[in-house]
């Protein structure tokens, strides 16, 4: 055995070991007084990393989780208000309703207006004035659920008593109705203002029924189409819709592409009357000149209708005379009757071959040093009242007088796609859609982890209510506010479905939150029965190191020894 005294190695090695010691029980106190495994970098690099990556999905999603809260109380805000716009329609509803009875006069009328606009009002400020955290929750946008008014307003009549209307006076005074083929209505049919208020087009096809029947309508000529009454005089727009019904019923009912133009028309002209136009078009011309018109080519001029209308007219007293009280409805039935007949085949059956056919009966009502048709228009017609000269009326039937106002019944009591006889009739979707306001709620740590949220708008403009009329046209009001209804249920049912998942999305991040905590504790939390255990080692191992480090300075004394 060696002895040295220039160099200790056991004293060396023993404070080496106790230095290790000493800084591993201080990591241990570290991690004991912290609670934490990773204090610092040099505690484990990786981890630190992980964890710091961990904390702040961790604490994102926590303020996440906030969001959602927040964007719950949002949705509830906008729900409760939409809540209360519902309860004011359901009033105005019931109003309408009210209004639509024929006992209420237009004092009535105008008390439960006063009382609608008050509610339409009270709608328009709650969709102003909601506001969550200082911010308005609906959208201020003046887009409507009708789309365009105009348009809205024709389909309006349409649906609401034109079509049905007209339907109805044809089969009762033609005898004849569709066949259930489809009409379509379209609304972008123009020839500019002023000239053709409507048409009905279609493509012939067998047995000269009309196909692909198509119910055009100028816009230009038909605004504005939801007064009162049908529009306004005298071509009013009902009648209109009469006149192109006639056309359209015909079409489907016999053997119509062999029928002349004047009859299709002057039949047209007869549903609703034509009185006032006869007298424009005398006044223009003169009473022969107006009923001769029918005799020459057809030119879609005014006085090609007057005449047309007056010889149908006359067609129809002259039928009565030959046994046929409902005079021209005999040969309306007749043509519908014999599909593969035209008009020479119905007047020579009705007449007992003496008006063998059309061109007979024209000869018979132009002929003449004073023709027949001038007679009629001078002794039979009167032009002077009210009455339009429609069939079933005061002049042509001895009934009631009809007004261009009144000769079609205003507004009908039903709402539907398809009418009462004989047409599916399909409707465009004029529609629009309500303004939004969009809600983008950051619902995740990550950057686009957003979940975006629309509030519509319900201002009165925007559920199509900013003419509600309940003194003119109740019936109107009932339909829109019936979509308005159906679109707040709507809009609520959605927010309800984002609250749902306001509700799910909060339930998730709170798992992520818990399940992230978790790991993230299994990396940088102390385990403290393990770091208990280390520490009492290190302690023995620095009390161990401590005495031997005291022997090891022992150790060169023994030099001394060996010097005595």
């Amino acid at each position: 055995m060696s002895l040295q005294i220039q160099t200790n190695v056991a004293a060396l090695f023993t404070q080496h070991q106790l230095a290790r010691t000493s800084d591993t029980t201080n990591t241990v106190i570290q991690r004991l007084s912290s609670g934490l495994r990773v204090n610092s970098a040099r505690d484990d690099a990786a981890g630190l990393v992980i964890s710091q990556r961990m904390t702040a999905q961790i604490r994102g999603n926590a303020v996440a989780n906030r969001n959602l809260n927040d964007g719950v109380s949002l949705v509830q805000t906008a729900d409760g208000a939409m809540d209360t716009v519902t309860n004011s329609l359901q009033r105005i509803r019931e109003l309408a309703v009210q209004a639509s009875n024929a006992t209420l006069n237009a004092t009535d009328r105008q008390a439960l207006q006063a009382e609608a606009d008050q509610l339409l009002g009270g709608i328009d400020q709650i969709a102003s004035q909601t506001q969550f955290n200082g911010q308005q929750v609906f959208s201020q946008s003046k887009a409507s659920i009708g789309g365009d008014v105009n348009k809205r307003a024709v389909i309006d009549g349409l649906k609401l008593g034109w079509i049905q209307e007209a339907e109805q006076r044809i089969k009762q005074y033609y005898g004849i109705s569709g066949d259930g083929a489809d009409l379509t209505v379209d609304l972008t049919f123009s020839d500019g203002a002023g000239n053709v208020l409507a048409s009905v087009s279609g493509t012939g096809g067998a047995g000269g029924k009309a196909y692909n029947q198509k119910l055009n309508i100028d816009m230009q000529d038909f605004v504005p189409p939801n007064l009162p009454d049908g529009g306004t005089a005298p071509y009013y727009n009902d009648r209109v819709i009469a006149h192109e019904m006639v056309h359209a019923v015909m079409g489907r009912s016999m053997n119509f592409t062999a029928l002349p133009t004047w009859f299709k028309e002057g039949t047209a002209e007869l549903i609703h009357g034509a009185d006032e136009r006869v007298v424009g078009d005398i006044a223009a011309s003169n009473v022969n000149a107006v009923v001769n018109q029918v005799a020459g080519a057809w030119g879609s001029n005014s006085i090609d209708y007057s005449s047309a209308y007056i010889a149908s007219r006359y067609m129809h007293q002259m039928l009565k005379t030959y046994g046929h009280a409902d005079g021209i409805k005999a040969v309306m039935t007749y043509l519908h009757d014999n599909p593969a007949a035209d008009l020479d085949a119905a007047l020579n059956a009705l007449t007992n071959g003496q008006v063998a056919t059309a061109g007979a009966f024209l000869s018979r009502f132009t002929g003449g040093n004073v023709s027949v048709g001038a007679s009629f228009v001078n002794n039979v017609m009167d032009l002077t009242n009210t009455d339009t000269g429609s069939i079933g009326g005061l002049d042509a039937d001895n009934g009631p007088e009809r007004s261009a106002k009144d000769v079609l019944t205003d507004h009908g009591s039903s709402y539907g796609t398809t009418v009462a006889d004989g047409f599916n009739v399909i409707y465009p979707t004029v529609g629009g859609g309500a303004g939004t306001n969009t809600v983008s709620l950051q619902a995740g740590a990550g950057v686009h982890e957003n979940l975006v949220a629309s509030i519509s708008a319900v201002s009165s403009t925007a559920l199509g209510l900013e003419s509600v009329d309940l003194v003119n046209l109740p019936q109107f009001a009932l339909v829109h506010l019936d979509e308005a209804i159906d679109y707040i249920g709507r809009q609520r049912a959605d927010l309800g479905a984002v609250q749902s998942r306001l509700t799910a999305g909060m339930a998730q991040l709170q798992t992520t939150v818990e399940n992230d905590s978790a790991a993230r504790s299994r990396i940088v939390d102390a385990d403290y029965a393990a770091e208990t255990a280390a520490l009492t080692r290190q302690n023995i191992l620095q009390q161990a190191a401590n005495a031997m480090l005291a022997q090891t300075f022992n150790q060169p004394r023994l030099a001394l020894q060996l010097l005595r």
